[in-house]
């Protein structure tokens, strides 16, 4: 993000603090810059919230910047980071006689425990995949997205935001623009090809409009599906099909990376299909690989059985 993007009032104070921590503290260069970019996104929801500058920022503005984060399902390592690069900051800013106050001092940080993901079992998986009726336009376009979510991953922002382009169904290869704008290339399922390619043939067609685009998954209206409304029909079809899980698209996501882990595929390679710029992003699933065995072991190993 260049200097010209962030609210004037804001930058000077955000560069005077990135040259102390990288020429008197030392910190390495990919530090500083995930403090940067920590910063102007904080800087950007501060001016949105008409806070000219940093002495405007109150305690009250720091703890609703944390918590639209949150909102966004940023990993909880992800959310100390920033917590940690304002906290380092405001500092700064009291010791430079900017400030008087820290308006970080009391604020708590969210605990570092990693969540496991709430995966969904095959069986699950296949029962919500089933549900969509494909005799509609919509149920055919509800059956590809179930069936690519779990075929390659997706971001729920990603598959929202796919085009006809994007897509290669003889390959069967999709090209995703993740977080960044980072280019990845996945694969796609023969499953999901199957049914991507009867939604292009019958159901597409009946959903295009007057503002139809180049979006691949349309709504009634014709323009592109939105996030809301898949998580409306993906809370929906779980109902459905009984599953008593919480089931969100990220669910999709999670199992996609879990049942992989379970068939033997290499951690970096579903790192590089998720598109998690590190490895520890996508270690947690070998955690709940791991619980998974040792449910296993505690359910079916004779000796953890009691007498009877």
């Amino acid at each position: 993000m260049s200097a010209l993007s962030t609210p004037g009032g804001f930058r000077e104070s955000i560069d005077s603090f990135l040259a102390w921590i990288e020429l008197e503290r030392g910190l390495a260069a990919n530090t500083v810059g995930s403090y940067e970019s920590d910063l102007i996104q904080a800087a950007e929801f501060f001016h949105e919230k008409n806070r000219s500058d940093w002495t405007s920022v109150t305690e009250a503005d720091a703890t609703d910047w944390i918590y639209s984060l949150s909102e966004k399902e940023y990993l909880t390592s992800s959310l100390a980071r920033e917590l940690t690069a304002l906290r380092m900051f405001a500092q700064f800013l009291v010791r430079g006689q900017v400030r008087g106050d820290d308006f970080t001092e009391l604020i708590s940080g969210p605990k570092l425990i990693q969540k496991l993901p709430d995966a969904l079992s095959y069986e699950e998986v296949e029962r919500l995949l089933k549900t969509p009726d494909e005799r509609t336009p919509q149920g055919l376009r509800d059956r590809a997205f179930l069936e690519l979510f779990y075929s390659s991953g997706l971001r729920v922002s990603e598959l929202c935001g796919l085009t006809l382009q994007q897509i290669d169904l003889e390959v069967r290869v999709l090209r995703v623009y993740g977080k960044g704008s980072k280019e990845r290339v996945v694969p796609i399922g023969s499953k999901a090809a199957e049914a991507l390619g009867l939604y292009l043939e019958k159901g597409r067609p009946a959903l295009v409009g007057s503002k139809t685009g180049s979006a691949l998954f349309l709504s009634r209206r014709g323009t592109a599906i939105s996030r809301k409304t898949v998580w409306f029909w993906i809370k929906k079809y779980a109902a459905t099909a009984g599953i008593e899980k919480t089931v969100t698209p990220h669910s999709l996501r999670h199992s996609f990376a879990t049942h992989l882990l379970a068939g033997g595929a290499d951690l970096r390679v579903i790192q590089e299909l998720l598109g998690h710029e590190n490895i520890s992003t996508t270690q947690i699933y070998t955690s709940v690989e791991g619980r998974r065995l040792l449910d296993e072991h505690t359910r079916f190993h004779p000796r953890n059985k009691s007498e009877l």
